[in-house]
């Protein structure tokens, strides 16, 4: 098939190089309704202009409509002999309109196409994850309340350190995916920026509307400096993981935590047979390979993120053609994260915490930091002294949990876990 951008007809493509160069398959035709939007905002530009007619721009709008409906019927999907999304979209529209689907070009390059389709589907996607986001805060929050004052001991340096509760716990990552969720939201707003118009990076002579099209495909500015709209590519993509990676190490440390506490050493949380797997020779086994699994992803997401870095660092301002390497790494991503939120929700539905056998482990020696502290408040003591005697005060001690839980005040301790504030900022 004739390329759009060929001159010479009578030289064709090696078959072998094309399957080397294109970019197809899925990463391109999950962009197909982002450049529909994009060339619909365009065409309604051109025509504002005078460059198309009104009638020229209808056609094309109708166009644009039945390949999005193709699109979602599965029956609009590239073909080997497409390019990418940008040129198959461009193919139908002159098929179908004549002239006009070859003037729906003018001003426009399928660099700034890429970057207009991929930093829609980038807000779309950003949108999808911070709600998954928020519906897991809320799980864990819920998680929180329901068991906020079941005594759990608290780690440092992975042994043994203070009481806490499953209240605090929970809470903990309550709180994170909050932060996370303020990062998705500060590299939304960076990233939400016009480039169409910018043509292949230096702008074009022809007087276009790039306001308009800003209004019209929703985004909050435009991205103003031609050149720098290419070069943001990879950048834009860059930030977007980093936002995804806090969300994974998020998510991981769960992952670690759960795949300890269940061990038949600890015993701490029971997990129902839907978020266990088997083994083919031992009998006796459940496996938490979907925290294991997920786990695993952390590093995966944070190596896509470095793949996009590494691909995009020290280039040559402009357009480079190994940029087609940002776009799948950059989608790999956003499904993996996708998954991995629901895959934390299905954990945290699946877990009961063992609260006889979670007791039953906490060593006495937990409570040193409380008689210290106790020392100093009821018998004025220093701490540095009341530290090194505290060790002998705990011979023949005995605690109420609940009473120890409820006596750490500070806020955000155990016993002041100031829910309330987490249900206004998720509101």
């Amino acid at each position: 098939m004739k390329k759009i951008w060929q001159k010479n007809e009578n030289v064709t493509t090696d078959a072998f190089n094309e399957r080397y160069l294109v970019s197809r398959g899925v990463p391109d035709n999950a962009l197909i309704p982002y450049d529909i939007a994009g060339s619909k905002a365009h065409a309604n530009m051109l025509a504002h202009i005078g460059v198309l007619t009104e009638s020229e721009n209808e056609n094309l709008q109708k166009e644009l409509d039945e390949i999005l409906r193709l699109y979602q019927e599965k029956e609009f999907l590239l073909s080997d002999g497409d390019e990418d999304c940008h040129s198959a979209i461009e193919r139908f529209l002159t098929e179908r309109c004549g002239e006009a689907g070859k003037r729906i070009h003018t001003g426009r390059s399928r660099n700034d196409q890429i970057l207009v389709a991929t930093r829609l589907y980038m807000k779309d996607r950003l949108m999808e994850v911070d709600m998954r986001a928020q519906q897991l805060a809320r799980h864990f929050l819920s998680m929180a309340k329901t068991h906020q004052n079941v005594p759990f001991p608290g780690y440092t340096h992975s042994q043994q350190a203070m009481l806490s509760s499953l209240g605090h716990y929970f809470c903990s990552f309550t709180e994170s995916l909050i932060d996370d969720r303020a990062f998705l939201a500060s590299v939304s707003d960076v990233i939400d920026k016009n480039p169409l118009g910018s043509a292949a990076g230096f702008g074009v002579s022809i007087p276009l509307n790039r306001e308009m099209t800003t209004r019209e495909l929703g985004f909050k500015k435009m991205q103003l400096n031609s050149l720098y709209c290419q070069t943001s590519r990879g950048k834009f993509e860059s930030m977007a993981l980093e936002a995804l990676v806090q969300l994974m190490l998020t998510l991981g440390r769960f992952a670690q935590d759960m795949i300890l506490f269940t061990t038949r050493e600890f015993g701490y949380f029971s997990v129902s047979d839907a978020m266990t797997t088997g083994s083919s020779i031992m009998p006796q086994k459940k496996n938490l390979d979907y925290m294991e699994v997920l786990r695993g992803q952390v590093s995966v997401v944070i190596s896509l993120q470095h793949q996009i870095q590494d691909v995009t660092k020290n280039q040559l301002s402009g357009y480079n053609k190994d940029l087609k390497f940002v776009k799948p790494a950059m989608m790999e991503a956003f499904d993996i994260v996708c998954d991995s939120l629901v895959i934390a929700g299905k954990m945290l539905d699946a877990i009961t915490p063992r609260e006889d056998i979670i007791s039953s482990k906490i060593s006495k020696d937990i409570f040193a930091a409380d008689v210290a502290n106790d020392l100093v408040k009821n018998k004025n003591i220093p701490f540095r002294e009341a530290y090194r005697v505290a060790m002998d005060g705990l011979d023949g001690i005995k605690v109420n949990y609940l009473e120890n839980i409820h006596s750490k005040v500070s806020p955000g301790a155990p016993g002041n876990l100031k829910m309330n504030l987490y249900e206004e900022l998720l509101k």
